[in-house]
């Protein structure tokens, strides 16, 4: 992926509808890029995750075009490439893959963000009745490594309302987010090893997915 690190450099220096429409074929290039690799990430994931389904790259990448009515960041174009494998693609509300290529900071991320209240009551039951097996995923080793644990952007102070605050394990039930990341340098996109560690965080990752996809189908089957 030899001209996507550039092309966003670029975009990040030049982010004016102008510059872009001038270079529109360097954009195509980037773009057609990040999707055949994706496509090769989506037949990787699927070999060990068949839930997600059948999807091709398009049903998974997010639009570089940024909507800026409602925000005071008024430039047109997102300075990343960012794809999600899901189950049902990026409008999915299931747990999935994500891949976000940005030279100013690269990650790997998985799980849910920014769950609707439904969603997130019904993960937050799961972890309480089986807590014990959510401490398993957490704690295995591999995903340890990669993964830390799970984020805690935006996690509450005190216990989420309708649980026991004395509840063991009430700290996991205060994620508003349910997200895992790992940051990477951007160098190494053009690492013929690329994919390979990316498919291997994503099979880490497997586990704490299904445990979310399995509480929002838990949720659906009432």
């Amino acid at each position: 992926m030899k001209t996507i690190v550039p092309f966003l450099k670029n975009l990040s220096e030049n982010n004016n509808r102008e510059w872009f429409n001038i270079n529109k074929p360097q954009y195509t290039e980037a773009k057609n890029e990040f999707e055949s690799f994706l496509n090769q990430l989506i037949v990787g994931v699927q070999s060990f995750d068949e839930s997600i389904g059948i999807l091709k790259s398009k049903d998974c990448v997010f639009r570089i075009y940024r909507d800026v009515r409602f925000g005071h960041d008024k430039q047109p174009y997102k300075t990343n490439f960012g794809g999600i494998i899901a189950r049902n693609g990026k409008k999915s509300s299931y747990a999935g893959y994500y891949l976000h290529i940005d030279p100013q900071g690269c990650f790997l991320g998985g799980g849910i963000y920014q769950p609707s209240p439904e969603v997130l009551l019904a993960i937050r039951n799961e972890i309480y009745f089986n807590s014990e097996e959510v401490l398993s995923i957490l704690n295995k080793a591999e995903f340890v490594k990669i993964f830390g644990g799970i984020s805690d952007e935006s996690k509450l102070k005190n216990p989420p309302k309708g649980f026991d605050p004395e509840f063991k394990y009430i700290d996991l039930l205060k994620f508003r987010n349910y997200t895992v990341i790992n940051s990477f340098n951007a160098d190494l996109v053009n690492s013929e090893k690329f994919i390979e560690m990316v498919l291997e965080a994503f099979k880490a990752m497997k586990p704490f997915n299904l445990f979310l996809n399995r509480a929002i189908d838990n949720r659906e089957h009432k």
